[in-house]
């Protein structure tokens, strides 16, 4: 990310490098392929210790940032985690705390953010689609299915938008149980080694009046919200993704050798270096300018997050595409890490909106603009 680091962020920045350096390598994530959770609930505590989960909550939640706008900081750490390919449910368990800083009731907060910031629970964020809900007495009936959810078989809370025959094409935000009945969660396959997904599936399942987070049928703008910090911390994450490929590709170049000579010194070659060097420092442009946008809710800020996503997607997948290439034979093979980014960089392109599906909502925000 392009932005100018104050002596705070730029600490927390470099000691959340040297942690996820120290505490889970390559090697570590490799060792995580069969765990059911992807990663271990001590590392994520000590992760929350370090602030991770920390800063999209005001200091009166237990909470708190480095700078002005916590998001800017927690982007730092969604970079490097892409650079390591890191486990971790930074992305769900972060919109969920903003969105119960924002809209949670007072009981509602000190039932479920202490252990949040805390790395002791998982919350998970059931994205934009709402499901069916029909009010029943004080409370909602709940029909439909969510997927993929991220962490949603590690959560205990669930962020879920649902619909209702009353509020029309109102959204209403609910936070619901995990052991909620008529509630069932069935992990999903991935190809992440360490990301984990499920689908949840409502199934009559019954939602008191107290579980709505804000107000019932004003959740539109709440949930665009959500899915704006989601998506900069996703882009985040595949600029460091495709940022650390980069250097292992100009590393092996200089280092193989061929003909006598090293690869880097071949011209068509240093093109294809090129490109992708223009590639990638566009996505640092435009990840930043999304990061920038969200933090100071800036008022095209769904316009430049979308921009982001459909311009960062597909070039920093091709950027890996193409290293892998530079590689050679060994760039395919299982022992070398390059399919580890690039399995990551394809999972982060295709989820909270495609890169097309985000060219939609950029027509429609121009249209509506028009």
């Amino acid at each position: 990310m392009e932005l100018e680091l104050s002596e705070e962020q730029a600490f927390f920045h470099e000691t959340t490098r040297k942690f996820l350096i120290a505490e889970c390598p390559l090697t570590a994530v490799r060792a995580l392929e069969s765990d059911p959770a992807g990663f271990t609930p001590e590392y994520w505590r000590r992760g929350a210790e370090l602030g991770w989960t920390h800063l999209l909550v005001p200091e009166a939640d237990g909470g708190g940032s480095f700078s002005e706008h916590g998001l800017l900081d927690l982007v730092l750490v969604a970079e490097e985690m892409g650079r390591l390919v890191s486990p971790g449910p930074l992305v769900p368990v972060s919109v969920v705390a903003s969105a119960l800083a924002e809209a949670g009731t007072a009981d509602q907060r000190a039932a479920v953010l202490p252990a949040l910031v805390a790395g002791e629970t998982v919350a998970a964020w059931c994205g934009t689609d709402p499901v069916d809900a029909v009010a029943q007495g004080d409370g909602f009936v709940l029909t439909g299915v969510a997927a993929p959810v991220e962490a949603g078989a590690q959560a205990q809370h669930l962020l879920v938008a649902v619909r209702t025959v009353d509020d029309g094409d109102g959204l209403t935000q609910l936070l619901v149980p995990a052991d909620t009945p008529g509630l069932t969660v069935t992990p999903m396959g991935g190809l992440d080694l360490v990301r984990r997904f499920a689908e949840v599936r409502f199934d009559g399942a019954i939602v008191p009046a107290s579980a709505v987070l804000g107000e019932v049928g004003g959740a539109a703008s709440a949930v665009e919200r959500q899915l704006q910090i989601a998506v900069v911390l996703q882009c985040a994450e595949m600029v460091g993704t495709a940022d650390r490929v980069f250097e292992l590709t100009l590393e092996y170049l200089g280092d193989r050798y061929s003909f006598g000579r090293p690869l880097s010194s071949y011209q068509a070659l240093k093109h294809r270096i090129a490109d992708d060097k223009m590639w990638l420092e566009a996505c640092h442009a435009a990840a930043t300018a999304a990061a920038v946008a969200v933090a100071t809710r800036a008022d095209n800020a769904g316009e430049l997050v979308s921009v982001a996503k459909v311009w960062i997607g597909p070039h920093a997948t091709e950027l890996i595409q193409d290293c892998v290439q530079l590689h050679g034979g060994i760039g395919v093979t299982w022992e070398h890490d390059l399919h580890l980014y690039l399995r990551r960089a394809t999972v982060d392109r295709v989820t909270y909106g495609t890169p097309e599906e985000h060219a939609e909502r950029i027509a429609t925000l121009l249209l509506g603009a028009a």
